[in-house]
């Protein structure tokens, strides 16, 4: 079977469905193919920056989001070896767009929103892409099923593993040589802690809380692999023992969060990271096709703006393919081709430096937080804590803009 379709969209995470809500708010249709028989919310929740806010609020759905979820006034951050706070930073609450506005989010939460905003239809799942071919001006995307799109645009939203990545020349992403374990509790009646983002670092080891509401807290711990980690990789159980041994010296209520947490609630997966210098020189967009999210900047964790930094991208794309594709009706297929080409250049073009600083800020930050040693750990506690905390808010400074240019 087959079909044409203008825009289709490999992936319903977090750049897919913002790219889709943003092409449906300037009245652009566009199918998303999903690979899963249902939304993927694994990863529990992220940290959504001041970036992240003005990019919900691009696509209207900020205000729904704030609503269920806890604003944090503060960033902490303590030595696991000494149990002493090393920085702390307060977030000016005056706004968005003055100040900083910083909230755990849950991912579930966050997808359910993008996708019921979107028009019936948008997403078809248990639809895996297998191949893509060139067929003239269109891409013809092949499905597992069998069946064949034609498509006059093609976007890659699918993931470190993303097929629309290799077509355009991409290698796979290296391995940063770190895995994170991740998880979320939920308490019967309200947490203990502030409205704080509190990060903690010791011998090899990085972690945090963030409390998303008033009940649900989630954290992450990231730490060096080695072959006996590869052993804990399917059983939450090891996974836990071995993150409470290596917590270090930290409060009682905070040991507590990791010792209460289900195990059904854990999950462990290796970090991976795109080459920067790839992301200067690599093809963000060839043709009529391009990548977004995880599929063309994937990146340590170390400044949480994975998640943030695909809103991110789905705004501009949506912007720059509006444009594009503006009075499409009275053009014909060659130009229509040409104007979708360079819409394409135009967000490869914006994304393209944006990309290459967070990936190296990331992988920076996430080397001197979690490196090992008496000098670096001296350095760390004693002389970069407050550069380290500046750099989270420096790269969650970032404006997308709006959706429309006009």
């Amino acid at each position: 079977m087959e079909a044409v379709e203008d825009i289709v969209i490999v992936g319903a995470g977090i750049a897919g469905l913002t790219t889709a809500l943003g092409l449906h708010r300037l009245g652009i249709r566009s199918l998303v193919l999903e690979s899963s028989d249902g939304l993927r919310t694994t990863g529990f929740a992220f940290t959504t920056w001041t970036n992240a806010w003005r990019a919900l609020d691009a696509l209207g759905i900020g205000e729904p989001l704030r609503q269920q979820h806890n604003q944090l006034f503060g960033l902490q951050l303590t030595s696991t070896i000494s149990g002493i706070s090393t920085a702390e930073r307060q977030f000016d609450a005056t706004g968005a767009r003055r100040g900083h506005e910083i909230r755990g989010v849950q991912r579930r939460t966050l997808l359910e929103t993008l996708a019921n905003e979107l028009p019936s239809g948008t997403v078809r799942y248990s639809s895996k892409v297998v191949s893509i071919e060139e067929s003239g001006f269109l891409k013809l995307v092949h499905l597992s099923d069998g069946s064949i799109l034609k498509a006059k645009v093609l976007i890659g939203c699918d993931g470190v593993n993303s097929a629309v990545a290799k077509w355009l020349g991409f290698k796979k992403p290296a391995f940063a040589g770190r895995s994170a374990i991740r998880g979320c509790v939920y308490y019967d009646h309200s947490h203990s802690f502030e409205p704080k983002f509190f990060q903690f670092f010791g011998e090899g080891v990085r972690f945090g809380l963030i409390p998303c509401d008033d009940k649900t807290v989630y954290w992450f711990f990231t730490f060096y692999s080695s072959s006996k980690n590869e052993e804990m990789e399917e059983s939450p159980a090891k996974m836990k023992q071995f993150m409470l041994q290596k917590l270090g010296k930290i409060p009682d209520n905070v040991r507590a969060v990791f010792e209460k947490t289900e195990l059904d609630n854990i999950i462990l997966s290796p970090l991976k990271f795109r080459s920067p210098w790839e992301i200067l020189w690599g093809n963000i967009s060839k043709t009529n096709v391009c990548v977004t999210g995880d599929a063309f900047h994937p990146m340590t964790p170390d400044i949480g703006q994975g998640g943030c930094s695909a809103l991110e991208d789905g705004v501009v794309l949506a912007r720059c393919l509006g444009e594009a594709l503006r009075d499409k009706q009275s053009m014909s297929s060659e130009e229509e081709y040409k104007r979708i080409e360079m819409g394409l250049r135009r967000y490869a073009k914006e994304r393209r430096w944006r990309a290459f600083e967070l990936i190296s800020t990331a992988y920076m930050v996430g080397y001197i937080q979690q490196g090992n040693g008496k000098v670096l750990n001296f350095l760390r506690d004693r002389v970069l804590a407050t550069f380290l905390a500046r750099q989270l808010l420096k790269m969650a400074s970032f404006d997308c803009g709006k959706l429309s240019a006009s």
